[in-house]
């Protein structure tokens, strides 16, 4: 058999995971091609904790090509246009021909709030670390500019450690979370939002739902059909684009966003397929009978579907039956400030609705995102194996199923 090329567009967290498990299942004679914009890795999940000064730069970036195994070829380029028609990808002057196609380029930032400070990005949050260390005391509000945003979680988990980290300063501050959804993680459901609502109450901070962001000006924020409220310091969830190139493909939505299978990732072409944040799933559930739901853009999303589609792929290609499909798991580490964090889990392809267990808040949680991070951070090896091995001990011994 003839050896297949796979290009994966991205190389963040799904980009990686899908690349080196296919380099795992497939024979060397099969190229597997990650083009990448940046030659440096961020690990997204770990920008708040930069955000309050318990990580540096360097503490939660890596070269790309140190987490990458072995045999998985690189190419450091913006991907500007996909041919569907030739099966071409270009990136700067390289055109690169595939049999396998991965959209798995996520989703662009784009800040367009005056004198707006945000945590989604790495300098993003390496600023806000400087403003809020500025700080002498006041109102930060906390917006979410517009929906849908990665990591539904991130907003509630920000205003806490904001909130605490001025605190343990001595700075008195008001600090309040805007958002246009009705509820916190509304596609988890009311318990999940409840529990988090609860959360920032406990903490003090401001829960405003339905404020859809209109624009800010001299420290005065507007929302839609709402009082006008002002702010010493704002801090934004940015808006989320996706981006030009997934339209370029073919496979995009009226919003530009990949549609996708969400059992097998696959889109309309039947050489492309997507994953992760520039993908957008439907979910088959509803907690309301006439509101859709789609899945959250979340990196333990774009992970599980990187290995399944792995799999599938491999499947297909080594000749293998009965290829594993996304079976729609998820899970989300809570930060609650304090080093304490809380968890929940479960299945979001689930009918009538996603069903959601939640865990007490505790310490283990909170240890557990750390040793997340070791293990991702880690170059393939002994030492992410040790530690991989450490995840799913625990796992098992929590009663929650770890696949890495």
């Amino acid at each position: 058999m003839a050896g297949k090329t796979i290009v994966v567009l991205g190389g963040g967290i799904g980009g990686i995971v899908l690349a080196n498990r296919l380099r795992e299942g497939l024979a060397p004679a099969h190229r597997i091609i990650v083009v990448e914009r940046s030659d440096t890795h961020a690990f997204a999940a770990s920008f708040l904790w930069l955000m309050v000064g318990k990580r540096k730069r360097s503490d939660v970036t890596r070269p790309v090509r140190t987490l990458l195994h072995e045999g998985v070829e690189l190419i450091v380029g913006e991907a500007s246009e996909v041919d569907p028609a030739q099966r071409l990808v270009r990136a700067g002057s390289d055109t690169i021909a595939y049999d396998i196609l991965v959209l798995a380029s996520g989703a662009e930032m784009k800040i367009d709030i005056p004198n707006a400070e945000t945590f989604f990005t790495l300098d993003g949050a390496d600023r806000l670390h400087s403003a809020l260390r500025d700080f002498r005391g006041g109102s930060v509000a906390v917006v979410i500019a517009s929906t849908p945003y990665k990591c539904p979680g991130a907003p509630a988990e920000g205003a806490k450690l904001i909130r605490d980290f001025l605190r343990d300063r001595g700075v008195t501050a008001r600090v309040d979370l805007y958002t246009p959804e009705p509820a916190p993680m509304p596609v988890a459901g009311p318990q999940l939002g409840e529990a988090v609502k609860t959360m920032l109450a406990d903490r003090g901070i401001g829960y405003h739902p339905l404020h859809v962001f209109q624009s800010a000006e001299a420290g005065v924020l507007r929302f839609d059909q709402r009082e006008p409220v002002t702010a010493d310091l704002l801090v934004t969830i940015p808006r989320h684009l996706p981006p030009s190139v997934v339209r370029t493909a073919g496979v995009a939505n009226e919003a530009g966003w990949a549609t996708a299978n969400p059992r097998t990732l696959a889109t309309k072409d039947p050489a492309i397929f997507a994953i992760g944040d520039c993908a957008a799933l439907p979910l088959p559930g509803r907690w309301k009978a006439d509101v859709p739901l789609a899945l959250p853009k979340a990196g333990v999303f774009a992970h599980a579907q990187a290995l399944a589609l792995a799999r599938r792929i491999a499947a297909a290609i080594n000749g293998s039956a009965n290829p594993p499909e996304f079976c729609g798991d998820g899970f989300c580490m809570l930060e609650a400030g304090e080093d304490l964090a809380g968890f929940a889990y479960g299945d979001f392809f689930a009918t009538p609705s996603p069903q959601i267990h939640l865990r007490n808040v505790g310490r283990m949680w909170h240890a557990s995102k750390v040793l997340f991070e070791k293990w991702w951070l880690a170059p393939p090896g002994v030492r992410k194996n040790a530690l991989g091995v450490t995840m799913r001990i625990g796992g098992k011994a929590m009663g929650v199923p770890v696949e890495l």
